[in-house]
């Protein structure tokens, strides 16, 4: 159907058509609710007349929506208004590849490019098991700085008929009936592109996608088809039974590139080109020495390569598709020549899990020094996580019981012992199995790394002043600063030590904001300390003599001197699509000492998540789509708005309180910087919002009129760090936290006297409870006549309950480790969070002075996303949190990538200064 200009559809208005085919009519529309262009692409009017059809396709594009690559235009929703549905996509502007091969070949420095970042995209899509099926030059687009985006990945499967999936449809999805095939145009062009065995109507898979690269790849540099007839059956005749016209490639087409089209375009796909990785490997290397041929027609490598050695890596990757072992197993006994070549591979983790945590964004993986042993954390479909070990020549990984919950692992300078973090604890385990030993208290670390000297380095904490601590490997105990932090330091986090143990490497910045921190290294013990990357984190120096680093999610490389210890030459980037997180500063990979590469492909992401309601079913709603720094997020007493801090462009450079009122989507900011002000605290009539502020030098309460009149009142004056914690129902009681150099943390308690008219007396705190451990949180129950909170008594950080005004006695809530405890003000309920983000709820009854708890229950078997003072927000109906979960949580991160000898791509790149 045709839209007019200016219709609505949802929050979507019209503003130009952009193109129509078979697969439905796309228009340009502006997103009036995110204020930005989309592509809606209006599916077919059968659509409205098959149900279960648009089923089977939001099932589709769910899974299509998981594809996150910056070569693939990505699918933002489905769009339902009466009959008419639409699917919600990226906007790319710009020319597509069929517009600029109109005006004639592609000079090869434009048009290599351009294919490697198709090939990219092709990777990135089949590594999560899914295949374009119809790609084409009208597929593609070209921004006019040279990105590259792939539209319609997978669209070709989703928008088939439900009573019609067969191999011919499922494969030949723009072609649907023989008085089509009679068309021109689009269908022409689709067949094309179409791999023989398409053609044939049998199944697909990526190499039909490989081979719709070889034919755009071949239109590219020819500016015309590999085949074209005259009409479809004349396109389909040639795909099936003549080779391409070799012979009008250019002359000066490098012999790399004409075997990776041979390769591409077999028209019996046993001997097709098996993965478009080897073809992207061609595309960054095609002006190599070109080989040359035996007089027995062998093709033997160009002097950068050993005959032996090439085949060895053509043999290594054949046999991955049958048993990684084998192949790995040659490469670790076969010598090896002087100079090698990397090689890139692609494996399953070797068990039935997914790589990492949820809600715990780090570094998931580490390899063993010498590069043979893979550790990772891996987490069954049921929420349960612990590490897994696997040797590098074996397909199987091993779990390693006793490390529930385990995460961000390193290993010991032997490669004999795995550190690793769990319930809020440094703990080590034998690679072999066995116990495991804790060492420590480390609540919310962020990295360790092993000294040969039997010292671990670590952070212990994720928070504001958390510098780097120590520990002894055997003994364990209590840390002890190993370096202080400098002006300007917020926090010491992903350490490594150098070889010989005396300069430590590590990454800090704003909590947050990592791509913009500082790689800082520290000659021990109190050498002078520089910074040697600014923009970047996770950095590691590798046995190369190379600084590696990311930022935005990719790999960087900088030849590094480790006498002057300093970078000598410019960063360039090495490997795109690593997982990462600039909100924490952890990245997944990892660099063995003899060359090998490990890493978790994915997007590198910030900490800025959208929010939305999840109830007791696990359902989801949105509630703030439009993505934030948000942290210590609290509702208002009539659960109409919704206080947090918000850090980034939304608020405004620094660390802000926000009040959003979540019915009309308005949000309105309460404080203004340059200081931090966060952890926000509705009074119990909801006038007034308490928070932190750091305008004195510490950490003070304020409070102002949650309606951002009048200026702020301090609450408090100490030298100490305070955070608020909840509100007396009587409204004239707030309990709060108090940083205590001795034991950790304190709770007092503040009465404040007064009344608007009045105005308001804060009297002096006063002491409710300050044990020889670390007591924070304070929550009241709803009649106040209980605090909940947290305390490590027990070595990890647990809930418990007492009874107020009188402190004596005590019930310990959680078991397993607890934080942020919250009461339902409808039910007889408890809320915290464990550890790896599952959120628990504890039934209990309360009767005279005595307090009853049942076992905790998971409120929902997922996990949500950690967040600074807190991961969600309760609303007073009791029945809804207000969260962010991982926008992937849904896919499964089975694989990791090899890259073998990698210190040669790193020499080759970014050349060592001697």
């Amino acid at each position: 159907m045709a839209l007019a200009l200016g219709t609505r559809l949802g929050t979507y208005e019209i503003i130009a058509p952009i193109g129509a085919g078979g697969m439905g009519e796309v228009y340009r529309a502006r997103d009036t609710k995110l204020n930005r262009d989309v592509a809606l692409k209006i599916l077919p009017d059968a659509f409205a007349l098959d149900g279960d059809r648009i089923a089977r396709f939001r099932r589709e594009a769910q899974v299509l929506a998981t594809l996150n690559h910056p070569h693939i235009a990505a699918i933002y929703g489905f769009e339902d208004s009466g009959s008419t549905h639409a699917l919600v996509l990226e906007f790319v502007d710009g020319q597509t590849l069929a517009d600029r091969i109109a005006k004639g070949p592609i000079p090869f420095d434009e048009a290599l490019p351009i294919a490697k970042q198709i090939a990219e995209a092709l990777e990135a899509a089949h590594e999560r098991g899914i295949i374009h099926r119809d790609l084409k030059p009208a597929n593609i687009k070209v921004r006019d700085d040279g990105t590259v985006k792939v539209l319609d990945f997978g669209l070709a499967k989703a928008l088939e008929p439900t009573s019609a999936i067969s191999p011919s449809l499922t494969n030949s999805p723009t072609i649907t009936s023989p008085a089509q095939m009679t068309s021109v145009g689009m269908l022409l062009g689709t067949a094309a592109y179409m791999s023989p065995e398409q053609a044939k109507g049998r199944p697909a898979d990526k190499r039909s996608d490989i081979w719709a690269f070889g034919c755009v790849l071949f239109e590219m540099l020819t500016g015309t088809r590999a085949f074209d007839g005259d009409d479809v059956s004349d396109t389909l005749a040639f795909v099936l039974t003549k080779p391409p016209a070799w012979d009008v490639l250019p002359a000066t087409t490098p012999a790399s590139i004409r075997r990776l089209l041979q390769r591409s375009l077999e028209k019996d796909r046993k001997r097709r080109l098996a993965d478009v990785s080897d073809a992207r490997l061609d595309l960054e290397e095609p002006f190599a020495s070109p080989a040359t041929e035996s007089s027995a027609g062998i093709v033997i490598a160009s002097p950068s390569r050993s005959g032996w050695y090439t085949t060895l890596l053509w043999a290594l990757a054949a046999a991955l598709s049958a048993g990684l072992a084998v192949a790995l197993a040659m490469w670790a006994h076969w010598p090896k020549p002087s100079v090698s070549s990397p090689v890139r591979l692609s494996a399953e983790i070797g068990a039935d899990v997914t790589v990492g945590v949820s809600g715990a964004q780090g570094a998931n993986l580490a390899l063993s020094p010498d590069g043979k042993l893979l550790v990772f954390a891996g987490q069954r479909a049921n929420g349960v996580s612990e590490l897994y070990v696997r040797r590098v020549d074996q397909l199987q990984a091993t779990a390693l019981s006793g490390t529930d919950d385990g995460r961000d692992p390193f290993f010991s300078p032997d490669g004999q012992w795995i550190g690793f973090f769990a319930g809020n604890n440094l703990k080590k385990i034998s690679i072999t199995g066995g116990a495991a030993v804790t060492l420590c208290a480390a609540p919310n670390s962020r990295g360790g790394t092993w000294a040969e000297n039997g010292t671990i380095v670590f952070q212990p904490v994720a928070g504001p002043g958390a510098a780097l601590m120590r520990v002894s490997d055997g003994a364990g105990g209590k840390p002890e600063p190993f370096i202080t932090l400098a002006d300007g330091e917020a926090s010491q986090r992903w350490p490594q030590l150098l070889p010989g143990g005396k300069t430590v490497l590590f990454t800090t910045g704003s909590p947050g904001r990592f791509d913009d921190g500082n790689i800082v290294i520290q000659p021990l013990p109190d050498g002078p300390r520089k910074i040697v990357q600014r923009g970047g984190y996770y950095g590691r120096v590798a046995r190369s003599r190379h600084l590696l680093y990311i930022h935005g999610g990719t790999l960087l490389a900088a030849p590094f001197d480790l006498d002057r210890l300093e970078i000598t030459g410019r960063p360039v980037p090495v490997l795109e699509g690593i997982a990462s997180t600039s909100g924490t500063g952890g990245a997944n990979f990892a660099v063995s000492d003899t060359g090998t590469l490990v890493y978790l492909a994915g997007q590198g992401t910030g900490n800025e998540v959208p929010m939305v309601w999840l109830d007791r079913t696990g359902k989801t709603v949105p509630l703030r789509t439009t993505p934030a720094d948000w942290g210590g997020a609290r509702f208002s007493p009539d659960g109409t708005r919704l206080a947090m801090d918000i850090m980034g462009a939304a608020g405004g450079g620094s660390r802000d309180v926000w009040v959003y009122d979540w019915m009309r989507d308005t949000p309105t900011k309460l404080t203004f910087g340059p200081v931090t002000n966060v952890g926000p605290i509705w009074t119990p009539n909801g006038r007034r919002i308490v928070f932190v502020s750091v305008r004195t030098g510490a950490n003070n309460l304020y409070w102002q009129r949650a309606d951002g009149t009048g200026d702020a009142q301090r609450l408090t004056e100490s030298t100490s760090n305070q955070t608020p914690g909840s509100w007396h129902p009587n409204g004239n009681v707030l309990a709060f936290t108090e940083a205590n150099p001795q034991t950790g943390n304190d709770i007092k308690i503040l009465t404040v006297d007064g009344d608007e008219a009045r105005g308001w007396k804060p009297g002096t705190p006063t002491v409710f409870l300050n044990g020889p451990s670390d007591e924070q949180d304070p929550q009241f129950s709803p009649d106040g006549r209980w605090i909940a909170y947290v305390s490590n008594e027990s070595r990890q950080p647990e809930v418990y309950v007492r009874p107020y005004p009188n402190s004596v006695g005590k019930w310990q809530i959680s078991t397993e480790g607890g934080l942020y405890p919250i009461w339902s003000r409808t039910r007889s309920e408890l809320f915290y969070v464990t550890p790896n983000q599952q959120i628990m709820v504890v039934s209990y009854t309360a009767d005279g002075g005595s307090f009853t708890a049942n076992k905790a229950q998971a409120w929902w078997s997922g996990r949500i996303l950690a967040r600074p003072r807190g991961p969600y927000a309760l609303h007073p109906d009791g029945n809804r949190f207000a969260v962010s979960i991982a926008q992937d949580a849904t896919t499964k991160h089975d694989h990791v990538v090899f890259v073998f000898n990698f210190f040669e791509e790193l020499r080759r790149l970014a050349p060592a200064v001697r």
